[in-house]
């Protein structure tokens, strides 16, 4: 006998973050299978210590981390945990990560600029990460920033059911925050079957961030629905200006449709004192109780993540999830 045979077994194992660890519980509830539980904390310096408490050797590791406030201590912690399931031999490792971090600055805009979306795939690459699954880069482009499989989910099917549900028999508009988006915002108009398509024509000043000038609509926008499609939410100013222009341009009522909600500071008050009448978006990051607002729905991304997950680990195709679009 010149070999011994082993039987061929695989083991999923679920690995969650601090970030947001609900969401990790939620994906493992969908699964049937929970989080290793492991010993994570800071030393008094700020330094991330990570243990799991469970022999990972041998296992398809999936490591959820919503990168939520304070990105960089998520960032770390991330990387840490994928060097700890490296170095306890995991057999394959993929980082889930919801929201994907400095996804906006992938590419150089003027000289002397990082380009950190290219970073962060490096990092995750060199702490060992063999796969990413993430939700609606800011642009697809970044998927060929890292070497190996990127698994990019979509949120729109999510989305799109509810405002079908909510909106059915209203006409209604899709609305583009930008120019940027269009692209994005074709891909509403089909799956709504056809409605119309707008887009704000807006500047932005390359020297102070997050500060929008809204100057016109283009598109059919009176006396409809005005749906306001974008991958993220962060400060509100893009989509609140936006809603004031469409009122102003007719439009009966403006709600919002966004993947990410970063709702940095002032989000939450510019919504809560816009005229947009719903903001609707994903639980890819947590919204705690003070950014709670009644015309604020959520929607779970557990179920979209789960079945990722399970077509990853079966070595099935994730692209199917979404009838082939990528």
């Amino acid at each position: 006998m010149g070999s011994i045979v082993a039987e061929n077994r695989k083991s999923l194992m679920l690995f969650s973050g601090r970030g947001f660890p609900e969401l990790a519980k939620e994906i493992g509830e969908v699964l049937g299978v929970a989080p290793t539980p492991s010993d994570s904390y800071e030393f008094a310096n700020g330094e991330i210590f990570v243990r799991f408490k469970e022999s990972v050797r041998g296992s398809d590791a999936f490591v959820v981390q919503s990168v939520t406030h304070g990105v960089n201590r998520w960032v770390m912690e991330t990387l840490i945990m994928v060097d700890a399931l490296k170095r306890g031999s995991a057999k394959r490792i993929t980082v889930v990560l919801p929201f994907y971090p400095y996804a906006r600055q992938d590419k150089k805009h003027r000289g002397r600029e990082p380009i950190s979306a290219r970073l962060v795939a490096d990092l995750l690459k060199t702490a060992g990460a063999n796969r990413i699954l993430t939700v609606d880069l800011h642009t697809a482009q970044i998927q060929g920033f890292f070497d190996g499989p990127v698994d990019h989910l979509f949120a729109m099917d999510i989305l799109a059911e509810y405002v079908e549900r909510q909106y059915a028999g209203r006409p209604m508009t899709v609305v583009a925050p930008d120019s940027g988006r269009v692209r994005v915002a074709e891909r509403w108009t089909d799956r709504l079957g056809g409605c119309p398509l707008a887009f704000i024509h807006k500047t932005r000043d390359p020297l102070k961030p997050n500060q929008v000038v809204a100057n016109r609509v283009v598109g059919d926008v009176e006396d409809r629905v005005c749906l306001i499609v974008d991958d993220m939410i962060d400060t509100g100013g893009t989509i609140r200006k936006a809603a004031d222009i469409l009122y102003e341009s007719g439009a009966s009522d403006v709600i919002v449709a966004s993947t990410h909600a970063l709702l940095s500071d002032p989000a939450i008050e510019r919504l809560k004192n816009s005229r947009i009448s719903e903001v609707i978006v994903t639980n890819t990051l947590p919204l705690p109780p003070e950014k709670h607002l009644d015309k604020i729905t959520v929607l779970s991304i557990a179920p979209l993540l789960a079945r990722a997950i399970r077509e990853v680990f079966d070595d099935g195709s994730v692209t199917t999830l979404f009838g082939g679009l990528s």
